[in-house]
């Protein structure tokens, strides 16, 4: 499974930016997806996760009340609403997707990163 995701960029604290993760050739509608993100310097963090159904959904309490992991209607892409940004959210983001129901834990398919930069 190719993963892409898309939409990062630079915004100043208290932006938004919405991120979308899509599969190459294929619906996201069976896999669990993960949003992920690795800031300079620091390990990789587990930042949201959905459910096949979306009507699972999972945050990291650094992000909770301020993103929104959800499907689109044909459940063809996965987005993550970032609402309220602060400078440490600043990372490379990452999709991940994979078949286990359980949404804080890694994945077996990873995307390329977009990178979002939030500055004061």
């Amino acid at each position: 499974v190719q993963l892409q995701a898309f939409g990062g960029g630079s915004v100043q604290a208290g932006g938004s930016l919405r991120l979308s993760c899509a599969a190459s050739g294929r619906t996201l509608s069976i896999y669990t997806v993960r949003w992920f993100r690795q800031a300079p310097g620091k390990q990789r963090e587990f930042v949201a996760g959905i459910g096949w159904s979306g009507s699972s959904t999972d945050y990291a309490d650094s992000v909770k009340g301020r993103f929104t992991i959800s499907r689109g209607n044909a459940k063809i892409k996965v987005y993550l609403q970032m609402n309220n940004l602060k400078p440490e959210d600043t990372a490379v983001y990452y999709c991940a997707a994979d078949r286990n129901v359980v949404l804080r834990t890694t994945a077996d398919y990873w995307g390329q990163g977009t990178l979002v930069t939030v500055s004061s």
